[in-house]
């Protein structure tokens, strides 16, 4: 039992390094988005950047919004790492954003209550930035009622949980604006097993409930966090909802951060919002010849 405790620490720490150290390749760079401050967290004030379209929505034709959120081990990552998605998005036609969020220093992490898990604090950011989006979607000629969320790592756990749970909810976030979103889009999201975490308010497995939105998981194979994810998707699917699983041959945590990838990655994600009714039309980046997801390991 100590042996498997230390390999799963280890591989922890293997994982959380690097989620920590996946910075974007010099050709997935993209110019940062307009930048806006939807709140200040401990001082801290956290920032959006938003990629608008060539042709803005408007009054009477507004489009739909997707927003994510970086990985990063709710201890580290930026806005780097999905500027080149969002700069896609946008060429699509949608109000594309990032955003980033409070995270505990591990001094903060240690001084935490017993049971309290520092992916509260992210969580609860995650949902000020979904609501401060939504808010301001007349400004951005957005549809509020459709909005697709997601992120990388531990920006898709923050990303489903804020949508999930109400518990930890900003009180001074703006009042009745709902955190329900038309889909997700999962790139490596970092999930743990059925009870493993000791913080029910950010264990998805404990948060599930009827009427969760179409989401689709992006993996690579080895990666560590694959594994909860092949349970997650099955209970997801017994709530009722809509969860498809692309797992990539030969390839680990953050894969998609390599360019040839990233592209399979948003030619999958474009193809899964057009299901959804966001997109039409084809993808605007191709797939290489050598390079696709395994249909014999991904789950439909």
């Amino acid at each position: 039992m100590k042996q498997t405790l230390q390999r799963f620490a280890t591989l922890a720490g293997l994982f959380l390094v690097m989620a920590l150290q996946a910075e974007p390749n010099a050709s997935l760079r993209a110019a940062p988005g307009k930048v806006y401050i939807y709140k200040t967290t401990h001082g801290q004030p956290q920032k959006m950047e938003i990629y608008f379209p060539a042709t803005p929505g408007n009054g009477t034709n507004k489009v739909p919004g997707v927003l994510l959120f970086h990985g990063g081990g709710w201890k580290g990552g930026d806005l780097s790492q999905f500027r080149y998605a969002c700069a896609y998005f946008a060429k699509r036609g949608l109000v594309a954003a990032t955003a980033n969020y409070y995270m505990h220093s591990d001094a903060e992490a240690k001084a935490l209550p017993k049971g309290v898990s520092r992916k509260r604090v992210c969580v609860t950011d995650a949902v000020s930035a979904l609501r401060w989006f939504k808010q301001h979607a007349d400004e951005f000629g957005m549809d509020s009622n459709r909005v697709v969320i997601g992120g990388g790592s531990a920006g898709g756990h923050i990303a489903l949980l804020g949508t999930l749970q109400r518990e930890l909810d900003d009180a001074a976030d703006p009042k009745g604006i709902d955190t329900s979103v038309l889909g997700y889009l999962f790139f490596c999201s970092a999930f743990t097993t059925d009870g493993k975490d000791n913080d029910k308010l950010v264990d998805a497995f404990a948060q599930l409930k009827p009427g969760i939105a179409p989401s689709l998981f992006l993996f690579g194979e080895q990666d560590p966090w694959l594994p909860a994810t092949e349970k997650l998707v099955p209970a997801l699917r017994k709530t009722g909802a809509s969860a498809h699983l692309l797992v990539a041959d030969n390839v680990g945590h953050m894969f998609f951060m390599k360019p040839s990838w990233y592209d399979c990655a948003l030619v999958e994600c474009d193809r899964f919002l057009v299901k959804l009714g966001v997109l039409s039309g084809e993808p605007l980046v191709h797939k290489p010849a050598s390079m696709d997801f395994d249909p014999k390991k991904s789950s439909f």
